[in-house]
């Protein structure tokens, strides 16, 4: 009886992550922590479901209502796949805020889900490095974050012409709003479209916001006295990629003061890497007290994008360093002594178990990129010494057990 075959599709808009792709995931993650440790954060981590009214009391309706994984449960609660991690934490400091020291300096690698149009840049699930200092209500805090930016993209070696940060205030938009006597609603309208400035002509940016704000509208051009102040401090501490930008105003509704973008100056990737800002207000909806915060997020796919544009992608190695081989199934138990000694000495062992002709077990460890290979025979039982080739040039050296994982170390 005909049966249909299972697609091997993924889901539309996420990725699978073979071995090659999940070394560069675990390598991007590193330098990540790496980078955001330096500076004494800690991380923390929380589900990927949460009430759907978080993110309509803070994030917006638009993302709810047309970007996010939204059901009701068996118990009739409304809930939702989390598509940012801000609103995440902000609840779990104010669930503590009176048993926790601030300031605080907390980070996550959280998985994040948003039903959008698959593009460059841009899927329906990623990871994003999540970094966010609370309990100081100082331009200090701001510069420090923008520090940390910086140190996440030099720890992946990027050089200080491959991007730059640009930066805004929130504040100095809110007031140009007052200025033109904008509503609430009429602001945010605002936002959104400054927001979207680099997606769409010139003419029609002026178009849109003339019909907002009206003719006399113009984006401020000279930065705000705290932007000011936060390029000043930082061009001090030798950071001197960073400009100010009146376009930048980030989508979500919570930021209250300085907002910036770290942008690929590269002409085949210009583009927002990723991004943040000052949030004070968003602790305030769980206990009514405001709880000062800055931070920012960075996505794993634009920065893959960034290193493999500037050629700064990891070669790939697995985790074995060594793969042995067995010339005579009678030599298994040896073989077995063996490379339980060696894991025990901290190399990574692969010990074959395909009972395949010694070329194709060799054949196994080059195709599979393990760097050296030993083969058990007879004579390596008897003699305690084993023949240790590397397989990139074929050269060979004879050693002790003991004296193997050592060996290896000076070699890779």
């Amino acid at each position: 009886m005909a049966t249909n075959k299972l697609s091997t599709e993924s889901y539309k808009g996420v990725r699978d992550f073979y071995p090659e792709d999940m070394f560069i995931q675990k390598h991007i993650f590193e330098r990540m922590r790496k980078a955001v440790e330096k500076f004494g954060y800690v991380e923390y981590g929380a589900s990927v479901l949460e009430p759907a009214e978080l993110y309509r009391a803070k994030s917006g309706e638009e993302i709810v209502n047309e970007q996010t994984y939204t059901f009701t449960d068996r118990g009739d609660r409304e809930v939702t796949l989390r598509p940012e991690m801000t609103p995440t934490v902000a609840r779990m400091v104010a669930a503590k805020r009176r048993e926790l020291v601030f300031p605080l300096r907390w980070y996550s690698i959280p998985n994040l889900f948003r039903y959008e149009k698959p593009q460059r840049g841009r899927t329906r699930e990623h990871w994003q490095l999540n970094v966010d200092l609370f309990g100081v209500d100082n331009i200090q805090a701001d510069v420090e974050i923008l520090a940390v930016a910086h140190e996440i993209m030099l720890s992946f070696g990027a050089k200080a012409g491959d991007f730059e940060i640009r930066i805004n205030s929130r504040k100095m938009l809110e007031e140009q709003a007052t200025k033109y006597n904008l509503t609430p609603e009429k602001a945010k309208e605002l936002r959104l479209i400054i927001d979207k400035k680099g997606k769409m002509p010139h003419e029609e940016f002026q178009q849109k916001i003339k019909a907002i704000a009206g003719d006399n509208f113009e984006l401020s051009q000279v930065a705000s006295n705290d932007v000011e102040k936060v390029i000043s401090l930082l061009k001090k501490n030798n950071i001197e990629n960073i400009v100010f930008d009146p376009s930048i105003v980030r989508g979500f509704d919570y930021y209250t003061g300085i907002v910036f973008e770290v942008y690929d100056t590269n002409p085949e990737n210009r583009r927002a890497l990723f991004g943040g800002g000052r949030y004070d207000d968003l602790a305030s909806l769980f206990d009514g007290d405001k709880i000062p915060a800055v931070g920012f997020g960075a996505g794993d796919v634009t920065i893959r994008d960034f290193l493999e544009t500037h050629g700064l992608l990891p070669t790939y190695k697995p985790s074995a360093q060594l793969y042995i081989a067995i010339q005579d199934e009678t030599c298994r138990e040896s073989a077995e002594m063996l490379a339980a000694t060696l894991r025990r000495n901290g190399t990574d062992v692969v010990l074959d178990i395909s009972q395949k002709k010694l070329g194709d077990q060799i054949k196994i460890a080059d195709r599979q990129k393990i760097p050296f290979v030993t083969a058990v025979g007879a004579e390596e039982v008897k003699s305690g010494a084993y023949r240790i080739k590397n397989l990139a040039d074929g050269i060979e050296k004879i050693l002790k057990a003991t004296e193997i994982s050592d060996s290896l170390k000076t070699l890779l």
